[in-house]
């Protein structure tokens, strides 16, 4: 078997074009509350029919967070319920899961694309959920270690954001000063439309830079 210059060029191609995801899912009350689970459940099912389908090299984790975070396996997608009866919005949890679960490849982008309402409001301590509302500084500065420790590992957090509270747009603006990561604000009914759209302009913007 004789392999040819270009044989490189494409396998070149396909782990600089890779691309790793974690789709983190606030499942926390206030989701339900305000209409927004449900989009947010059917952009899940919806990014990873893309991706098994439309990208099949491309690896897709989804989390759950409330008080702690939980990997979901696609085949519990559809059964996937909001938490009423665990307090918090843990992030910090979400982002260490995350971490690791990236950790696993080495080559091409790897990204965490979270959905939320609300700003961090657990942490974990001794690993337990703590949680207190308003937002304790310690929770924050924990969640923002989480965040600084994904961007020393090139892990790019980009945050879709279902309501603008103060709260909120401060702790994501901080983040995103830290990780270069990009913000967005999303009506629930248009959610779908932004994640798996810009899903696919990303990887287009990769394969021209080739």
């Amino acid at each position: 078997m004789k392999l040819r210059s270009e044989d490189f060029e494409v396998y070149r191609s396909e782990l600089i074009t890779q691309t790793a995801t974690v789709l983190m899912v606030d499942l926390s009350w206030s989701m339900a509350l305000r209409g927004s689970f449900q989009s947010a459940k059917k952009v899940a099912m919806a990014l990873h029919n893309l991706i098994s389908s439309a990208y099949p090299q491309d690896s897709l984790y989804i989390l759950g967070f409330s008080a702690y975070a939980r990997e979901i396996k696609p085949y519990d997608l559809p059964y996937l319920q909001y938490d009423d009866y665990l307090l918090g919005t843990n992030i910090q949890h979400a982002l260490i899961l995350a971490g690791k679960l990236l950790a696993r490849h080495r080559q091409g982008t790897r990204q965490v694309v979270m959905i939320t309402d609300g700003e961090p409001t657990a942490h974990l301590e001794n690993s337990r959920p703590v949680f207190a509302y308003p937002p304790t500084p310690t929770t924050i500065s924990k969640t923002l270690r989480a965040v600084k420790n994904c961007t020393s590992k090139n892990i790019t957090i980009n945050t879709f954001m279902l309501d603008k509270n103060h709260y909120l747009k401060a702790f994501v603006e901080n983040m995103s000063r830290i990780n270069g990561g990009r913000i967005f604000y999303a009506e629930p009914q248009n959610l779908g439309e932004y994640i798996l759209v810009d899903y696919v302009k990303n990887k287009k913007k990769r394969l021209a830079r080739l």
